[in-house]
């Protein structure tokens, strides 16, 4: 991820909201298992896939580009648009949030 021009690196396996929060970011969240949908966000670029096999979106969110962050993997470079997400207190799959 490249929040204010800082690349966070997503690791194999780790959740777009892990590596955010691994990296000092808070996002919106609350359940951690994309059922709550607090951490909704919009996908900019790029593609992810899902640990879940039914996150909390339907169809027509997803076809929108919005995404669940807290079970979602990047499938290669994304860029993502949180505007909530705050400062709270690495290189695989880079991916970019915009709205900060």
């Amino acid at each position: 991820m490249e929040p204010d021009g800082h690349f966070i690196a997503v690791r194999d396996g780790e959740s777009l909201l892990e590596a955010a929060l691994r990296a000092g970011l808070s996002l919106p969240r609350s359940c951690r298992n994309g059922t709550c949908r607090a951490c909704m966000c919009r996908l900019v670029d790029g593609v992810v896939s899902y640990r879940v096999d039914w996150p909390g979106l339907t169809r027509e969110e997803q076809a929108q580009g919005w995404i669940l962050p807290c079970v979602a993997l990047a499938r290669g470079n994304v860029t993502i648009d949180q505007p909530d997400t705050r400062e709270a207190i690495a290189h695989t799959r880079p991916v970019r949030p915009r709205g900060f």
